[in-house]
């Protein structure tokens, strides 16, 4: 049966039909095939899930992981409507390289005279580049000096300069945490051993983990220095596995600086707890108050909260104690006790002086209402367009026109952050809402505009801030790299290894920022020379660039 061809024969007319009752329930039939098709497509899916679980039971193996590709398993990446009409990135020119590549050594080439003709006339060198490194060990005998005193019974001897305890030196520990990034620690091992270095997996994995105190310092400068470097800051998230169990890897960036955080969960209180870099305060206010009322926090809860007169400022352990007596029993009132969780914390949040004004995400729920100013990422609102995948011919003709008139509208707003004129940003407004009123035949379209329609200010503030990108294309970079460090390793085994993975791609992700070369700089840190200035510093200085030259 020709399906397709039925479901255009359908189509084509019906908009001629006279009779609106039947022209009415003509589409109400296509929507239905829609959701019909829709839903048959997950319970194909579901159905494939547990066949292939039922297999693993029985120690068989599931459906191979590779499909051919389908309408419903098609790209929804929108990368291609997003840069038309941006200009293309210009090649790095042959002798730019030419002109960044350090020379080590010249090397004068002669040709054998016997070989040329008599009358060959000698017209000068030409230089041709050619890159190669040499990897050899640097292994030292240091020869300590030993003093005895008699009279105190105690040896005095010489120490090691910085960086070069524990039987290795600077180099090796500074490549071990350069090369961690991209390669698995055994990987590691092996390259050392294979050029010289002996050195065991436990030692490998003790230089990553351990003594990394100034460097978790340098990674609490960068987040302090990262904040207040712009009027918005960006946030998205990934999952991670620690011990064999599930955790997920907090992104917080902006052009500066990109820090990672990996959580045990990913709701309100973990962001806030990363936000605060651990000093959570609670306030109970009347800003606190009224932000629980609008939370639907229930009158009576609100009343026996205020009878027990909470202080106005509280630690955690303080609020704990105050739900505790609320709330004796923890398995009922838990939505209760958590809006007063949240709205407290929130509140207090708030009244800090590195405060985000501005916070630029996804949709997904963990962020709302913990700034005031929450914008979200029109590239994840495109892509639920993209995955609708209808199957009658005019839905499918009304989809592509729909996400032709988007991304045009996406292109206006790029256009706006250079003019920044406010009487194109009056015009935008109400474009807006003529776009995202469009009622069109196919149903589920529909849903996802309103959907769009009802994110308004969420989408548009950047007319208010233009300096706002319009996606979240950063974080979702930031995420990228913890998914190929779990491509590479899969997991870490303890909390203090991942507070190493977090400092360290920190350090990493950032420098990339900020050109800098990240062995060098944790080779300058481990030698103890402190000759670079810390990313940090260098966030403070390009922050105040960027402000200066940033248009009016």
């Amino acid at each position: 049966m020709d399906i397709k061809g039925i479901l255009k024969s359908l189509t084509e007319d019906i908009e001629s039909i006279s009779d609106e009752k039947v022209k009415s329930v003509q589409k109400t039939l296509l929507n239905l095939i829609e959701a019909l098709v829709s839903e048959n497509n997950e319970l194909r899916e579901e159905n494939q899930r547990l066949r292939d679980e039922n297999n693993r039971l029985k120690g068989e193996q599931g459906k191979p992981g590779f499909r051919k590709q389908t309408q419903a398993s098609q790209n929804i990446s929108s990368e291609k409507e997003r840069r038309k009409g941006q200009p293309k990135k210009k090649k790095k020119n042959k002798r730019d390289k030419r002109n960044s590549i350090k020379v080590n050594r010249i090397e004068t080439l002669e040709i054998d005279q016997s070989q040329l003709p008599p009358d060959a006339e000698f017209k000068g060198y030409k230089s041709v580049f050619v890159q190669d490194i040499i990897i050899t060990t640097d292994n030292i005998e240091f020869k300590k000096a030993v003093y005895y005193s008699p009279s105190l019974n105690k040896n005095f001897m010489a120490t090691l300069p910085e960086g070069y305890q524990g039987e290795f030196g600077p180099f090796v520990k500074a490549l071990i945490m350069d090369l961690h990034k991209n390669s698995t620690q055994p990987a590691i091992v092996n390259f050392l051993n294979t050029h010289g270095v002996m050195i065991s997996p436990a030692t490998v994995s003790r230089f990553i983990t351990d003594d990394n105190e100034h460097f978790h310092q340098e990674k609490m400068d960068i987040v302090q220095a990262g904040l207040p470097s712009t009027t918005w800051q960006q946030m998205d998230d990934t999952g991670a596995r620690v011990n064999g169990k599930n955790y997920y890897t907090h992104i917080l960036c902006n052009p500066f600086y990109t820090a990672y955080f990996t959580r045990q969960h990913k709701m309100r209180m973990t962001i806030l707890e990363i936000l605060t870099q651990g000093e959570m305060m609670f306030y109970f206010n009347e800003s606190a108050y009224s932000f629980m009322k609008q939370m639907n926090l229930p009158d009576k809860t609100m009343a026996l909260l205020k009878q027990h007169n909470p202080k106005q400022v509280m630690n955690r352990k303080e609020v704990d104690a105050l739900l505790m007596e609320l709330f004796p029993n923890k398995n009922k009132k838990l939505t209760n006790r958590q809006i007063i969780l949240e709205a407290s914390a929130i509140i207090a949040y708030r009244e800090l002086p590195y405060a985000i004004q501005l916070l630029l995400t996804d949709d997904a729920p963990q962020y709302n209402q913990i700034v005031e100013n929450l914008a979200l990422c029109w590239i994840h609102d495109g892509r639920h367009y993209k995955k609708l995948t209808p199957v009658v011919p005019s839905h499918i003709k009304e989809q592509k026109y729909f996400l032709d008139t988007y991304w045009a509208y996406y292109h206006k707003l790029l256009a706006y952050k250079e003019s920044r004129k406010p009487e194109v940003a009056a015009q935008l407004l109400v474009e807006f809402d003529s776009i995202f009123s469009t009622i069109t035949s196919y149903d589920q379209l529909n849903e996802r505009i309103e959907k769009t329609k009802n994110n308004k200010d969420s989408l548009l503030l950047v007319l208010q801030h233009p300096e706002l990108p319009l996606h979240n294309n950063t974080s979702e970079l930031g995420a990228r790299r913890q998914a190929r460090y779990r491509d590479i390793s899969l997991q870490t085994k303890n909390m203090k290894g991942t507070e190493a993975k977090d400092t360290h791609m920190t350090i990493t992700e950032t420098a990339k920022k900020l050109c800098v070369n990240s062995f060098r700089y944790f080779y300058d840190r481990i030698s103890g020379k402190y000759e670079m200035p810390s990313l940090a510093s260098l966030i403070k200085l390009k922050s105040n660039d960027y402000q200066r030259l940033a248009p009016a």
